[in-house]
């Protein structure tokens, strides 16, 4: 079946004449990650320390929470860098699925950090003690300002980078969420009612529960080789059945390359004969238009050898 084999890739890994190495990045961000992630470094530091000082559990949740979101600016700066890395003999694909792994790895410690504060909040509640409201809404009015400068710092990459684009989202998160600990601030100053600052805490932990949660689902599941949750495998299989001269399909694959980048392999039976190179490439051009697959492999077969071994849904 080697003579029916015929693969295509990315066009920017291939030409007509020979192959040659593209390796997928944004352009330059690594002074914007490098000044966003000081800032929120920054902003985990001051925190923490006014946190302790105002006795503000709702300021130290919320340091936890911007401290996850400088973890994953530091996964995002690390990934960035590791994609400009050339593929080796071994690591063929290069080292731009260490982006999958570091997500996990992320927020796996972003929820047992969150679990603490809010197990720290809950005993605030039998014992509240005396809180700074007043230093409470001005540190987190700084974590406004901050959040605000990073997300502006990350919004001109947004629109190409699902990375960046995560980032900039989560900024403006952070955003919303300093704001809520500003609020609780204010309560404080007008009621005199100390726990409202655990009560803002534990609104805060369900918060970055509900957005770690999809987090480490998705970086789970892709960390197994499961189709990107963007992307709908039975859409994909259709348009590939549906495609002039394919009889049928079989081992289809899709899985995630990194955090920005999915593949595909399948094997198109067309019993009336190879389809050229044009089709190939419009193929995978229509593929990176129509579901954001930048690197598919396509083997077309004749089907005049027999049933393919990897044809049965069941084999791998």
């Amino acid at each position: 079946m080697d003579h029916h084999d015929h693969t295509t890739e990315d066009h920017d890994h291939h030409d007509h004449h020979g192959a040659h190495i593209h390796v997928h990045a944004p352009k330059d961000f690594g002074p914007v990650f490098a000044v966003t992630t000081a800032l929120n470094i920054g902003l985990v530091a001051i925190q923490v320390f006014f946190g302790v000082v105002a006795h503000s559990v709702a300021l130290l949740a919320d340091a936890a929470h911007n401290f996850g979101d400088a973890l994953g600016l530091l996964i995002a700066w690390g990934a960035y860098a590791l994609a400009k890395l050339n593929p080796t003999a071994r690591y063929t694909y290069g080292f731009r699925s260490a982006s999958i792994l570091a997500a996990l790895i992320n927020s796996v410690i972003l929820l047992v950090a969150t679990g603490g504060i809010a197990w720290e909040a809950i005993e605030r509640f039998f014992d509240p003690g005396d809180v700074a409201g007043l230093t409470v809404m001005a540190v987190a009015a700084c974590a406004i300002a901050i959040n605000g400068v990073s997300a502006w710092l990350l919004m001109a990459g947004r629109q190409g980078d699902l990375n960046i684009r995560g980032a900039f989202l989560h900024m403006l998160g952070d955003a919303a969420v300093s704001l809520g600990v500003v609020v609780a601030g204010g309560a404080i100053l007008l009621t005199g009612r100390n726990w409202i600052d655990p009560a803002v805490s534990l609104v805060i932990s369900v918060v970055i529960v509900w957005g770690t949660w999809d987090l480490l689902r998705e970086a789970v599941n892709r960390s197994l080789g499961a189709v990107p949750s963007e992307i709908d495998p039975g859409a994909v299989a259709a348009y590939l059945r549906s495609l002039p001269g394919v009889e049928a399909i079989h081992d289809l694959h899709v899985w995630s390359m990194s955090t920005t980048e999915t593949a595909l392999t399948c094997h198109l039976v067309m019993p009336k004969g190879h389809p050229g190179d044009l089709f190939l490439r419009e193929l995978d051009h229509a593929l990176h238009h129509k579901f954001r697959i930048a690197h598919p492999t396509i083997q077309i077969e004749l089907g005049d050898a027999g049933v393919c071994k990897l044809a049965p849904e069941h084999v791998v």
